[in-house]
């Protein structure tokens, strides 16, 4: 069976992201390099990882044994906590780079905000000027608040191309997205399935939904992150679950399961707040 063609979302640098991709949290090690080969054969084109993740390696290694053309390829990195900072970052995107073993990045983010360091905009300047240098193609954040965005915004003339935050059906993020959409900013969900992902798959709504579709609960979910316009990076190692999550092309939610699905708002399945967040 041919890969499934992803469709791709405009940015606002003139840059287009794919709209659903594959996170690479845990992959580590020869199994590491192979689930993301697995996952570009089965037709991902957008690459998750990050600095902290300390796989940076595998996933470039993924990439060269793939055989796609790295043209295709989106990879997307992300500065960590210890790397605040104008020349900080210089020198974390250097080991990210190295680490990959590639000529650029395609989306480069900055991890969390870390207020409390109050570095973060010096860190957005360096960004900028490493995307002006072409050693990244976009730049943009991950868990930042809206007034967070604002700072850069003010401070350097400079939007985000894309925020990565926490994003599933028991917390949709409403507030967070329209902002996104206000300023251009393409939304990413991270953790799109919730961390109890169990609890997720037997919701009634999500499961009546799913037996309307003859679809997986999984599938149901991803849709609806595609259809709120985020995109969703779901994690697995895989193979047979990669395809799965990447087959939700073939069916449409209406627009009362989006608003149903999105009733089920609750909380947080994690405990990071984006003010108080703390890590190097």
């Amino acid at each position: 069976m041919a890969a499934p063609s992803i469709p791709t979302l405009p940015l606002n640098d003139g840059q287009s992201l794919p709209a659903i991709g594959l996170g690479t949290f845990g992959m580590r090690g020869p199994s590491g390099v192979a689930s993301v080969v697995s996952g570009l054969e089965a037709g991902y084109r957008l690459l998750d990882t990050a600095l902290r993740y300390r796989n940076e390696k595998e996933v470039g290694e993924g990439v060269r044994e793939s055989g796609v053309d790295r043209s295709d390829i989106s990879v997307t990195t992300k500065l960590r906590g210890r790397n605040h900072g104008f020349y900080e970052t210089l020198e974390g995107f250097d080991e990210s780079l190295a680490n990959l073993g590639l000529d650029y990045v395609d989306l480069y983010l900055i991890h969390w905000p870390l207020p409390r360091l109050g570095k973060f905009v010096d860190s957005w300047r360096a960004m900028i000027w490493l995307r002006d240098q072409g050693a990244i193609r976009s730049i943009g954040v991950s868990n930042f608040t809206p007034a967070h965005i604002g700072r850069l915004i003010v401070e350097t003339g400079v939007t985000p191309a894309v925020n990565q935050v926490e994003l599933h059906p028991y917390f949709p993020q409403a507030v967070q997205r329209a902002f996104h959409d206000e300023y251009g900013i393409v939304t990413e969900s991270w953790s799109p399935l919730g961390r109890k992902r169990r609890q997720l798959a037997s919701e009634p709504i999500i499961v009546g939904i799913a037996v309307a579709h003859a679809v997986s609960t999984t599938q149901v979910v991803l849709r609806w992150h595609l259809q709120l316009g985020a995109v969703a990076i779901p994690k697995s190692a895989d193979s047979g679950r990669q395809a799965t999550n990447l087959d939700i092309l073939g069916f449409v939610l209406t627009d009362a399961e989006v608003e149903a699905i999105s009733s089920l708002e609750s909380r947080r399945t994690w405990w990071a707040d984006p003010d108080r967040h703390y890590e190097l």
